[in-house]
C-alpha cells in the first residue's frame, strides 16, 4: 500500500503544476481579437480541453487515479479519470486516461482471456489518501504476492453498489462492466439504441459514452457540442456532476421543456392534451395554419395612392402567393417574394393608367419612369400595410399562441383539448413553437444590413485613426534624419478593415453556452435518456438539432407513462434513418437488491405474463414491507422516522395531488419541481423519480399510479422499500409483508 501512497503523492505534485498551467492556457486561449472562423475553432478546441482538465482536477481529490495493470511482458500502467504525464523529455505517462485503448484491459480482461495481463489492481482512496487495494491474478503462473489478493473479483463493485447515496450521480469510471464498456466505446456515427431495465445503469453508461466521444472526436465535438436531454429539472441535476468529474464540460443538458431558446416551459397539460400536441398530426395542422395566414382578397382591396386608388383583387394576389410559394422558401422569407409581385402588379396597374396613350398606341413610359413608380410604389405605408395584412411577418411564439386560441385542421375533440387562449408555455409546446419557427423562418436581412452598416461606421473610424496617426508621424519622420525614416507607422501595418474587425466585441462564450441561444444549431452528438417518453414532435425537434443522425437513445418500453410516448423504437425511428441503427440491451440490474426486484417485477408481469425483469446481481436479506393506515400523511412521517439513515437518501414518492397533503407531515423534506436531492428526505412524483436512486423509498397509495409509473417507483431503492397505502393494494402487491404499525415491523 505504501508504494501506491507515494505514487498518489508524486501524482498530486504533478497535479498542482498542470493546474496551473490548464489555468495559464484558458486565459491565453481567450483573446480579445479573434479574427478568423478558424481561429474561433481553434479557440474552441483548446478551451474545451483546458476547461475539461481543470473541471477534473476539482474532482481530482476523489479517485484521480484508480486502478494499475500489470502486463506479462513487465509493462506497468496506472489508470485514472484523465491522462497526465511527467514533466521530462519523453513527456512519459504516470497516468492512462480510462478511455485510452490501452486501458481496456482494466474493464475486459478475464482469466479466460486476460488480454496480456498477469494482474489488475484496484486502488480505493479516499482524497489523496489510499484506503484499499485489491489485486486479481489473470495469470496463474504469477506468483508475486502483495496481500492484496481476492478471490472476488466483483469485491470493488459490490462495495460501490453496497455505499450511500449522496444525492448526485457518481461515476463508474472505476468499475465499468464489459457489456458496458463495449457500448461506450461504440462507434461515433449513427444511431445507438441502449435499452435497459431499471438499475441497469443505462444512464450512466449514456453519460461515459459522452465523455469517450468527445475524448476520441475532441476537434470535431468540442466545436459543435453534445446536447443531452434528460426528462425533468431534477434529473439533470443529479447527474450534473459526472461528465465535470471525467473532465468534460462540452456539452449542454436540457430537459425537453428548455429545448426552445427564449422560453421557459412552466405550464403543465392535461394528460391528454399533451397527447394531442405531441401527436404527428400537429405538424400538418400547424403547416395548414401558417398558409392560411397568407390570405386573398374578398373580393378586392383598394390601396391610396397619390395617383389615384390602386386595386388588388384575388387574381392578382393569387399569382403573387403562387410565385412566392413555389420558392419552397419558409414564411417569413417568402414573403419578400410575395411582396415584390405584388408590388410588380401594382405598378404595372398604375404604369397602365399614367402612361396610357390616349390614341390606344403603346404605353408612354419608359424604363426610368416605370423605376420611378416602382420605387413609390415600394415606399408606400399603404401598400405595406396591404402586403402585412395578406401576408404577415409572424414570430413562432405569436403563431403558436394564435393557433392554440383557435385550433384548426384538428378534429374537433382535440382541439377543445388543447384550446387555450392564454397561459404559461408548457413542455407539450414547445416543440410546436419549434414546428413553427422551422415553418416561418427567420428574415435577418434587416438584421445583416443593421450589422453591416454598423461595420462600415467602424472601418470609417478606423481609418480615421489611421490617417490621424499618418498625419503626425508623417511630419515626425520629416524632422527626422534619412536613416531613420524606414521606421513602421501603424497604416503600414494594418489597414482599416483589420483594425476595426479586431476591435470587434468578441464571443467568449463556449460551444454549449453559444448552442443554448440558437434554435438552428446541429449538435456533434446528442444523448435522449427516458427517449421511450417523447412524443412525435419532440423527436422532429431532436432530429433537427442533429443532421448527421448521431445519436444515443437510451430508456425502456416497459417505463413508457407519457400518454403521447412513441413507445417503441421503430415508431421513433424509422421515419428518419429506416432501420439503419443499432440497438442493444442492458440485462443486468446493479442498483435493485433481488428482494426488491422481485416484486416490482410483478406490476408489469400483471399485464404481460412474459415479463422478464434485468437480473439482480445482489440481495440484502431487506424484504420489501407494506403498512395500511387510516391517516397517510401520519403513517408516512412515521415510516420516514423509522426507515432514514443518517449516511443515505430516502424518498417518499407520490401522486403529484398527494403532496400538498403530505408536506405538512415531512417538514425537513425537500420538494417541488426542482427538490434538492442531496437533501435526507425528499418528496417527488414517479415521474420526477424517473433515472434516479436512493437508499430508502416509500412509495404513498400505489393504487393511484398508473402500472407504469408504479413500476418506476418500486424500483428506485438500492436497500430498503416501503409502501403505505389507506385503500386495498393493487394485486400485483399482494406479495408483501405486512407491517405492524405499532411495532415497526
Amino acid at each position: 500500500m505504501q508504494s501506491e501512497q507515494e505514487f498518489l503523492d508524486l501524482l498530486y505534485g504533478r497535479l498542482a503544476e498542470l493546474r496551473s498551467g490548464a489555468e495559464a492556457a484558458v486565459r491565453g486561449a481567450l483573446p480579445q481579437e479573434v479574427s478568423t472562423f478558424q481561429a474561433r475553432l481553434e479557440r474552441d478546441v483548446l478551451v474545451a480541453e483546458q476547461a475539461g482538465l481543470l473541471a477534473a482536477f476539482d474532482s481530482g481529490e476523489n479517485g484521480l487515479c484508480f486502478g494499475r495493470l500489470a502486463f506479462r511482458d513487465g509493462q506497468d500502467h496506472h489508470i485514472g479519470r484523465i491522462g497526465i504525464r511527467r514533466d521530462d523529455a519523453e513527456r512519459t505517462p504516470l497516468v492512462i486516461d480510462w478511455r485510452a485503448e490501452v486501458a481496456r484491459p482494466f474493464y475486459l480482461a478475464t482469466g479466460h482471456t486476460p488480454m496480456g495481463l498477469r494482474r489488475r489492481r484496484h486502488i480505493t482512496t479516499e482524497g489523496r489518501r489510499v484506503t484499499a487495494l485489491h489485486d486479481e491474478i489473470l495469470d496463474l503462473a504469477d506468483s508475486e504476492r502483495t496481500g492484496h489478493e481476492g478471490s472476488d473479483a466483483d469485491a470493488v463493485l459490490l462495495a460501490s453498489l453496497d455505499a450511500a447515496r449522496t444525492g448526485r450521480m457518481h461515476d463508474i469510471v472505476q468499475t465499468i462492466q464489459a457489456e458496458q464498456d463495449r457500448i461506450i466505446r461504440a462507434p461515433h456515427h449513427g444511431v445507438l439504441v441502449v435499452e435497459g431495465g431499471p438499475g441497469t445503469g443505462k444512464t450512466v453508461v449514456a453519460l461515459h459514452r459522452a465523455a469517450y466521444l468527445l475524448y476520441a472526436h475532441r476537434e470535431q465535438l468540442a466545436r459543435r457540442a453534445v446536447l443531452i436531454v434528460g426528462p425533468n429539472p431534477a434529473f439533470l441535476g443529479y447527474i450534473a456532476e459526472v461528465l465535470p468529474s471525467l473532465g468534460e464540460t462540452g456539452v449542454l443538458l436540457a430537459s425537453p421543456a428548455e429545448l426552445f431558446p427564449g422560453v421557459t416551459a412552466t405550464g403543465t397539460d392535461t394528460a391528454r392534451a399533451a397527447e394531442v400536441k405531441g401527436g404527428a398530426a400537429m405538424a400538418d395542422a400547424l403547416a395548414a395554419y401558417v398558409r392560411d395566414r397568407q390570405t386573398l382578397p374578398d373580393p378586392v382591396i383598394v390601396v391610396d395612392h397619390e395617383d389615384g386608388e390602386l386595386r388588388l383583387d384575388a387574381d392578382m394576389v393569387g399569382e403573387a402567393r403562387r410565385r412566392a410559394r413555389d420558392t419552397g422558401l419558409p414564411h417569413n422569407l417568402a414573403r419578400p417574394h410575395f411582396a415584390f409581385h405584388v408590388i410588380d402588379a401594382l405598378t404595372a396597374q398604375l404604369a397602365e393608367r399614367i402612361g396610357a396613350d390616349p390614341f390606344g398606341g403603346p404605353n408612354l413610359l419608359g424604363p426610368d419612369d416605370l423605376a420611378q413608380l416602382g420605387k413609390a410604389v415600394a415606399v408606400s405605408r399603404d401598400v405595406h400595410g396591404v402586403i402585412e395584412e395578406l401576408w404577415p411577418s409572424l414570430t413562432a411564439q405569436q403563431l403558436v399562441a394564435d393557433f392554440l386560441a383557435e385550433p384548426v385542421h384538428l378534429p374537433e375533440a382535440e382541439a377543445e383539448t388543447i384550446r387555450r387562449a392564454d397561459g404559461a408555455w408548457t413542455p407539450g409546446d414547445v416543440p410546436l413553437l419549434d414546428e413553427a419557427a422551422e415553418l416561418l423562418g427567420e428574415d435577418d436581412s434587416a438584421a445583416q444590413a443593421a450589422a453591416e452598416s454598423e461595420r462600415q461606421e467602424r472601418i470609417a473610424y478606423a481609418q480615421g485613426v489611421l490617417d490621424l496617426s499618418y498625419g503626425s508621424r508623417t511630419q515626425e519622420f520629416e524632422d527626422r534624419d534619412d536613416e531613420d525614416s524606414e521606421v513602421l507607422a501603424a497604416h503600414d501595418l494594418v489597414d482599416a478593415e483589420l483594425l476595426a474587425d479586431r476591435h470587434e466585441e468578441a464571443d467568449h462564450r463556449s460551444a454549449a453556452e453559444r448552442a443554448a441561444a440558437d434554435r438552428t444549431w446541429a449538435f456533434g452528438h446528442i444523448i435522449v435518456d427516458e427517449a421511450q417518453e417523447l412524443s412525435a414532435m419532440m423527436w422532429r425537434l431532436l432530429m433537427r438539432r442533429c443532421p448527421t443522425r448521431s445519436m444515443t437513445l437510451v430508456g425502456d418500453p416497459a417505463q413508457t407513462a407519457e400518454p403521447g410516448g412513441c413507445g417503441s423504437w421503430e415508431a421513433v425511428l424509422a421515419p428518419y434513418v429506416d432501420d439503419r441503427w443499432q440497438h442493444v440491451r442492458l440485462g443486468v440490474n446493479y442498483r435493485t437488491p433481488t428482494e426488491i426486484m422481485e416484486v416490482a417485477a410483478a406490476v408489469p408481469r400483471a399485464g404481460d405474463a412474459s415479463f422478464e425483469p434485468p437480473r439482480s446481481i445482489r440481495s440484502t436479506g431487506v424484504l420489501p414491507w407494506a403498512q395500511r393506515a387510516e391517516d397517510l400523511p401520519e403513517a408516512v412521517a412515521e415510516a420516514v422516522a423509522r426507515e432514514a439513515r443518517e449516511d443515505g437518501r430516502l424518498a417518499v414518492i407520490a401522486s403529484r395531488s398527494r403532496h400538498e397533503a403530505l408536506l405538512p407531515a415531512l417538514p425537513d423534506a425537500s420538494a417541488g419541481s426542482s427538490p434538492d436531492l442531496t437533501s435526507p428526505v425528499v418528496l417527488i412524483d414517479p415521474r420526477q423519480a424517473k433515472g434516479l436512486e436512493f437508499d430508502t423509498v416509500i412509495v404513498v397509495e400505489p393504487e393511484e399510479l398508473g402500472p407504469s409509473d408504479l413500476y418506476v417507483a418500486l424500483t428506485r431503492a438500492t436497500q430498503r422499500l416501503g409502501v403505505v397505502h389507506a385503500r386495498a393494494l393493487p394485486e400485483a402487491l399482494g406479495a408483501l409483508s405486512t407491517v405492524d404499525a405499532s411495532s415497526g415491523r
